[in-house]
């Protein structure tokens, strides 16, 4: 879809459904339209997931395709799936897209694994981000953290972001992970209703070094639960036992059977062996009630 195309059918999706979303919501919208207006140009930290399409949907909207970067990281802790997926979207909406290589792995404290993992992470993935924007004479940066995020106390990356001046367009609109998926339902996006997905270092357990062999094992895992029809997921990687959590939404009873005797099959192949259902399923930063921390980071 090229960019002009891509503009008319967003006004076209505006006007077939503006008497249909909510009024707070539609202020919300037009605020996060307004704050990209202001920058002339942006880079955009695309993941191709829920939140980063929308944004980089309404910059490539409001700007035009020509004045964003949509930019994404090759990483052990990004799956080359999700890649794929980045890739196509920003090609659906006609923006440039580049890619680059982090190397969080070199960075001892993020290999260590401790609670501030995510931010030393994400001050690697932005400092880079940062430095591409820099060539392209871009000064304005800005990642898809959504007003729910701002909400956790506890989320070390977004530090990050505040230390580095990155904006959060999503955040400053208070538009919530709710409202992201309406607005993105609304324009027709594919990522509407697209599975929450995050770095692969938060399937361990805090104090477990994290090295590219045990990514790549993780991610397999995770691989073979999508493969196998499931969509809101996590494999929990915790040393030889693989700890999977199931979306409610999710068909628990395909583990009972023949399914899930090949799912066990192919995790004890990759290495586990144990593999385990979370009965409390799926929730986001799991992780963290091991350290009894209140809230949890990005998961």
């Amino acid at each position: 879809m090229t960019a002009i195309c891509s503009k008319t059918y967003n006004t076209y999706m505006e006007i077939s459904w503006s008497k249909k979303m909510n009024k707070e919501t539609e202020e919300k919208y037009q605020l996060l339209k307004d704050i990209i207006g202001e920058w002339g140009r942006c880079v955009v930290a695309f993941s191709g997931g829920c939140d980063s399409s929308l944004l980089l949907n309404v910059a490539s909207d409001v700007l035009g395709a020509a004045k964003v970067l949509a930019v994404t990281a090759r990483s052990p802790s990004f799956p080359a799936h999700e890649l794929e997926e980045a890739r196509r979207g920003a090609a659906k909406l006609g923006v440039e897209h580049m890619e680059f290589d982090t190397d969080e792995l070199s960075d001892p404290k993020f290999v260590e694994n401790s609670k501030d993992r995510c931010y030393y992470c994400k001050r690697e993935l932005f400092n880079k981000v940062r430095e591409i924007a820099k060539r392209q004479n871009i000064s304005v940066v800005c990642d898809a953290s959504n007003h729910d995020d701002a909400e956790n106390d506890y989320r070390p990356g977004l530090r990050a972001l505040k230390e580095l001046g990155i904006r959060s367009p999503l955040k400053e609109a208070k538009l919530s992970k709710r409202e992201v998926r309406s607005l993105s339902r609304r324009l027709g996006l594919p990522t509407h209703d697209r599975p929450s997905f995050a770095c692969l270092a938060s399937r361990f357990p805090y104090g477990e070094k994290i090295t590219e062999k045990k990514l790549d094992r993780v991610g397999r895992a995770e691989l073979v639960m999508k493969e196998a029809g499931y969509r809101q997921f996590r494999v929990r990687s915790h040393g030889d036992v693989s700890r999977i959590e199931l979306g409610p939404e999710e068909d628990w009873s395909g583990l009972s059977g023949s399914g899930g005797g090949i799912i066990v099959k192919k995790l004890k192949k990759l290495g586990y062996v144990y593999v385990t259902l979370d009965l409390e399923g799926y929730r986001t930063g799991s992780m963290n009630e091991a350290i009894g921390e209140k809230s949890i980071p990005i998961t």
